[in-house]
């Protein structure tokens, strides 16, 4: 069987095939982790895809990650039945996956357990201030979008600790890029 070296080749945009499959993996990855395990919470829904973005943020390419975490998670909304929260949730996670990137890859060293903690838990925190602010501006008031932080935090912690449970089990059996 001949392989086509037309597979490994990069289109106009600058992917590889495997590149593109890969990301379409991850973002129906973040996609079924978003919307799978519905937990209610005041405002929307409390899941375990963040902690899918934080893996894909340590162990993958910067654009595929970015693109799944927006991409997956809004379909999850609009999937979901929050429409109204894919387009916040689109900057969320773009912000929130940029965060994780920058911070684990800020030196030629992996990031240890630490870096990985702290890009995590900050990332967390912007995510439960940004759905905070975009539930302020959606519902138009303060104090609905409060109700909805302390299940946010949690949600936060709960996929940061997910992740720095697999970050080192899957660095082992993920090739890196």
């Amino acid at each position: 069987m001949e392989v086509d070296m037309k597979t490994y080749e990069r289109n106009a945009a600058g992917f590889s095939m495997r590149e593109i499959v890969f990301t379409g993996l991850m973002t129906a990855l973040v996609f079924v982790a978003t919307y799978v395990p519905h937990i209610p919470i005041p405002l929307g829904y409390a899941h375990l895809g963040d902690a899918v973005i934080f893996l894909l943020a340590v162990l993958a390419p910067r654009r595929s990650v970015l693109f799944a975490a927006c991409l997956g998670s809004a379909m999850a909304d609009i999937f979901g039945g929050f429409a109204l929260w894919a387009g916040p949730t689109i900057l969320i996670k773009l912000i929130m996956a940029e965060i994780v990137c920058r911070l684990v890859r800020s030196s030629a060293v992996p990031a240890g357990r630490a870096r990985c903690a702290a890009a995590f838990l900050l990332a967390s925190l912007w995510m439960a201030a940004g759905y905070t602010l975009a539930g302020a501006i959606l519902y138009d008031g303060m104090a609905a979008a409060l109700a909805s932080t302390p299940g946010l935090i949690a949600e936060g912690i709960a996929n940061s600790i997910l992740a720095l449970l697999l970050v080192p089990a899957l660095r082992e059996h993920i090739p890196r890029w």
